[in-house]
């Protein structure tokens, strides 16, 4: 699997780990991890292991915001490379999410 989730030992933050490439082939296992996850948490992407990010995976970012209830919802991505920390800062999602 691409998508690991993991919910902390207080139940209050979900974090979810993406391993290689963030892309539409993992969109069903992204779908997956966050609509299962219990109502009023905080939510982290951790892309410490992804290698690549594209449009279709910004577009799940989004996807999952919306999902989730919009600005109402803390979603923090984490440990992004440089150059993904880049293709987010282009792409405006500092204005939408918290980058670590």
């Amino acid at each position: 699997m691409s998508v690991d989730s993991k919910l902390s030992s207080d139940k209050r933050t979900l974090t979810i780990g993406i391993r290689g490439r963030f892309d539409f082939s993992v969109v069903n296992e992204f779908r997956a991890a966050y609509e299962s996850a219990p109502k009023g948490i905080d939510y982290v992407i951790d892309l410490r292991q992804a290698e690549h990010i594209d449009s279709s995976a910004l577009g799940m970012l989004l996807n999952m915001r919306n999902h989730l209830g919009g600005d109402s919802v803390k979603i923090e991505i984490a440990h992004a490379a440089p150059g993904i920390r880049k293709i987010l800062e282009i792409s405006r999602f500092d204005k939408k999410f918290t980058i670590l």
